[in-house]
């Protein structure tokens, strides 16, 4: 099943790119997309747990993803 991951700032720099559409197996979680994105080129800035929202409702590592879901990799924010 494919879905979209949204990367932002340092997530987007990483990987290149600020979305991108992944095939992952039926009953996959939030977490295997997380470790998909990290295996890909310089994400090494993902932290070991980013926050994450599904369909722009956070979520857990063990959510279960859906077809078309829309997942969403947001960094730490910082300011002053």
């Amino acid at each position: 099943m494919t879905v979209t991951v949204l990367l932002f700032a340092s997530y987007a720099e990483a990987v290149g790119r600020s979305s991108i559409d992944i095939e992952v197996d039926a009953g996959a979680t939030v977490r295997d997309v997380i470790d998909h994105v990290r295996q890909m080129g310089r994400s090494t800035r993902l932290p070991p747990s980013p926050m994450v929202a599904v369909n722009e409702q956070y979520a857990s590592r063990d959510r279960k993803l859906h077809p078309g879901d829309e997942v969403a990799l947001i960094p730490p924010v910082a300011g002053g």
